[in-house]
């Protein structure tokens, strides 16, 4: 309502996960929107309750997909915390990204589905080189002139503050491909931290790829612990062997020159857990 008043003269809102009765459907003149202010920005935590569903500013960050959060109640028993625990997230997020300097970087998508299956790897439509940061930044970090209106972007978080995570990029490439699915489980180990991952390479088929979301930049990842998972079966115990090669990199991924490689094929034994160091350069 203030943009509207001003004419969106306004040098910059940001909507910390925008909410109302019947929101998604009120007018411009009722809610948030791009002509509210130079530069318009929404945060959504609680988009299947209270928050709106719908892009509203110029950039909109649908944080962990923009419904449940982690570190939030799943079930009602939990009473008002259940109600106002997702909602209430865009705030603890703005304020832990003025408080820190760990990066809320977001990227473009058409859908959270097609992000955690690494279709959006980087800014360039429509942001070019730049990716949008939650904070202070000037117009969130874009730097493209005229903005675009309603761009959804994406990001997941950690359960509690600072919540900021380094999105990666795994692959696993098989050496010739399978009459099944293949599932492997990528779990990066740092400092006592671990973050895991599934990816699935669909029958016939030779690569299969997935975002990890980890709690320190990749450069700090000591070593990664891969896992084949065959397929359930109670009679028999399954032999199988696969063969490929797994590679790494951090988001954006802008050209393969950041791509890091395990050395040599890797032998994955249905069932057996592999580690193996990952090292790369912290620039």
């Amino acid at each position: 309502m203030v943009g509207h008043f001003y004419k969106g003269q306004l040098g910059r809102i940001t909507g910390l996960d925008p909410a109302g009765p019947e929101y998604t459907r009120a007018s411009l003149e009722e809610r948030l929107d791009a002509g509210d202010a130079r530069f318009v920005e929404a945060i959504h935590t609680d988009t299947d309750n209270l928050g709106i569903r719908i892009p509203v500013g110029h950039v909109d960050y649908f944080v962990n997909g923009g419904q449940d959060q982690p570190g939030c109640p799943t079930s009602i028993y939990a009473g008002y915390s259940y109600l106002i625990c997702d909602h209430m997230r865009a705030v603890h997020l703005y304020i832990s990204a003025l408080e820190n300097s760990c990066p809320l970087m977001a990227f473009p998508c058409a859908s959270y589905k097609a992000f955690l299956a690494a279709q959006c790897l980087d800014c360039f439509n429509p942001f070019l080189l730049s990716c949008p940061r939650i904070g202070l930044v000037e117009e969130s970090g874009v730097k493209i002139e005229p903005l675009p209106k309603e761009v959804k972007v994406y990001l997941m978080t950690t359960s509690s503050a600072p919540y900021c995570v380094y999105h990666c990029l795994v692959e696993f490439y098989l050496q010739k491909p399978r009459n099944k699915d293949t599932n492997i489980e990528v779990t990066f180990l740092s400092s006592n931290v671990s973050s895991s991952v599934k990816i699935t390479i669909p029958r016939q088929e030779l690569q299969g790829k997935a975002i990890m979301a980890h709690s320190n930049p990749q450069c700090q990842i000591n070593q990664v612990k891969l896992k084949f998972q065959p397929s359930s079966r109670v009679w028999k115990k399954d032999r199988t062997t696969i063969v490929g090669k797994f590679c790494t990199a951090p988001l954006p991924v802008n050209d393969n020159k950041q791509m890091v490689c395990l050395p040599g094929p890797v032998n994955l034994q249905a069932s057996v857990t592999v580690f193996h160091d990952l090292k790369t350069a912290c620039v």
